[in-house]
C-alpha cells in the first residue's frame, strides 16, 4: 500500500473524526428533518414512478464464463441495483457497495424497502474477488451481504474500505480487509498484473447510529487495471474534488497511455429536496459535471430505481439525466443507463477509443431515458 505524501496535509482529519475540508458537513436539526418530512407530506412526495424500473435477466452464463476467463477476461459492468455494481476488469470481479437485502436499516422490519430485486442474486454471482466500500451508511454497507460474500465458496474477497471500517468488519470476523486514507493505494495481484485500488476524496459524511458520526472515513474509488480504469463514486455532493481527481491521475492517464477513465459510476438519484440533499448527493446535472471533471470516456448512472430515499420520484433521475446529458452536449453512450441486471461490455484500454460497448448489450428504451 503506498501512502500519500506526508507534506500534504490531512485538513479532513479531525481529532479522531473526519470532516469535509472545504464544505463541512453540518447535521441536521430535528426541526430541518421535521421540515422536510413534513413539507413532503403536503405534497404527496415522493410521487408514484411513471413506470416500472427497467429491469432485465441477468446474463449469468457470460458473467461466470468472464470470470473464469482470467487474462482473457472482457471488461464489463452489471448494475446489481442502487449503488451494487459488478464489475470484471483485470481478470478480476468486484463489487462495489454490495446491498442484497430487503432493506437498507439496521433492522429487517422498517426503514427503506426495496422496489425491485436484486439484478443478479446473492447465491447467482461468481467468485467475487475483490469488494470496495465507499462508507458505512446501511443503503451502501449491508452486515447480511458482507458476511455471506466473505463466506463464499472458493475463498473470501478482498475487502478495501475507507479509514475506520476495518475494525468494523473485524467485529463480524472479517479479517481479509484493507483500509485506506484519501489518495493512498492498495496494489492487488491479478491475471493481468498488478491492479490499483486507489480511495479518492468525496463529499459526504458517515455514521451507522446515534454515537458514531463522523468516525469513519468515506470516498470513492480508482481502480486502475491494465485494460480498463473504472471509477465509483460511492455518496457524494459536488466538490472540486473531481477536478483533484484528474490532475491526480494526469501522469498515469495521458493520452498515450490511454487516457481518463474509461468507465464511471456514478450517483444520479436521491437529490431532493436540494436544500436538505445538495451537500451530501448530487442531483443529475451535478453528475455531468463529474463525468467531465474526471474525464471519463463513459459513465454510468446509478444510485436510483432501487430503495426510495428522497423526495424525486424513483424513476425521474433517468429523464432528468437525459435533459443534462442532452444539454451538455453528451450521447447516450457517453453518459448511459443500464436496467437492473443488465450488462454492458466494454472495449480493452488502449483500443478502438472512439468506439462505444464493444458486443451486444440490452439497452433501456429512450422513454425510459
Amino acid at each position: 500500500m503506498t501512502a500519500p505524501d506526508d507534506a500534504i496535509p490531512k485538513p479532513h482529519h479531525r481529532g479522531g473524526k473526519f470532516q469535509n475540508p472545504e464544505n463541512e458537513f453540518v447535521t441536521k436539526s430535528l426541526a430541518e428533518v421535521l421540515r422536510w418530512r413534513w413539507d413532503a407530506s403536503r405534497r404527496g412526495l415522493p410521487p408514484a414512478p411513471q413506470a416500472p424500473i427497467p429491469c432485465v435477466a441477468p446474463d449469468l452464463a457470460f458473467l461466470h464464463a468472464n470470470a473464469r476467463a482470467g487474462r482473457g477476461m472482457l471488461p464489463a459492468v452489471t448494475w446489481i441495483g442502487h449503488a451494487t455494481v459488478l464489475a470484471q476488469l483485470g481478470g478480476i470481479t468486484l463489487l462495489t457497495d454490495p446491498v442484497f437485502s430487503e432493506r437498507a436499516s439496521p433492522v429487517r422490519f422498517a426503514g427503506p424497502k426495496r422496489h425491485v430485486p436484486p439484478g443478479v442474486a446473492l447465491a447467482d454471482l461468481p467468485h467475487i474477488d475483490l469488494v470496495v466500500i465507499s462508507h458505512n451508511h446501511y443503503d451502501h454497507l449491508d452486515a447480511q451481504t458482507v458476511d455471506a460474500l466473505y463466506a463464499q465458496t472458493g475463498g473470501a474477497p478482498l475487502f478495501v474500505v475507507p479509514l475506520g471500517l476495518r475494525d468494523w468488519l473485524a467485529r463480524r470476523g472479517i479479517q481479509q480487509a484493507v483500509e485506506l486514507d484519501w489518495w493512498q493505494t492498495h496494489q492487488m495481484p491479478s491475471p493481468m498484473g498488478m491492479i490499483d485500488v486507489m480511495l479518492s476524496p468525496a463529499q459526504h459524511w458517515s455514521a451507522r447510529g446515534l454515537t458514531d458520526r463522523m468516525s469513519t472515513l468515506w470516498g470513492g474509488f480508482a481502480v486502475l487495471a491494465p485494460d480498463c480504469h473504472l471509477f465509483f463514486a460511492g455518496d457524494t455532493g459536488y466538490s472540486r474534488d473531481f477536478a483533484r481527481l484528474r490532475e491526480h491521475l494526469a501522469e498515469r492517464q495521458r493520452p498515450e497511455n490511454g487516457g481518463g477513465f474509461d468507465i464511471a459510476l456514478l450517483p444520479i438519484g436521491a437529490y431532493e429536496p436540494r436544500w436538505f440533499m445538495s451537500n451530501q448527493h448530487v442531483n443529475p446535472a451535478e453528475a455531468v459535471k463529474i463525468h467531465r471533471d474526471i474525464g471519463a470516456r463513459r459513465s454510468l448512472g446509478i444510485h436510483w430505481g432501487t430503495f426510495e430515499l428522497t423526495d424525486e420520484a424513483l424513476d425521474e433521475p433517468p429523464r432528468s439525466l437525459a435533459r443534462e446529458r442532452s444539454a451538455a452536449g453528451l450521447s447516450n453512450d457517453d453518459f448511459f443507463m443500464l436496467a437492473i441486471g443488465e450488462t454492458r461490455r466494454l472495449p480493452r484500454r488502449g483500443a478502438n477509443r472512439d468506439s462505444g460497448a464493444d458486443g451486444a448489450h440490452v439497452s433501456m428504451s429512450d422513454e425510459n431515458e
